[in-house]
């Protein structure tokens, strides 16, 4: 899986509400236009509900 910088992922994802499915944050970073590195990674995410960013970052790194 990509290796996405905390920092970015924050800054792409910071209007997000919370809580929300895989579906809802592809479709919200497709939208906003994100970074084709964030967005890559997050079509990989687990369809599963996010209730934080940390969740989604969690997910990311393989660490859930």
């Amino acid at each position: 899986m990509a290796t996405v910088n905390l920092v970015q992922l924050q800054k792409n994802l910071d209007e997000v509400t919370y809580p929300l499915s895989k579906q809802d944050l592809l479709q919200y970073a497709e939208q906003r236009g994100v970074d084709e590195v964030i967005l890559r990674a997050l079509k990989q995410l687990p369809s599963k509900q996010y209730e934080t960013l940390a969740d989604i970052s969690k997910a990311l790194s393989g660490s859930e």
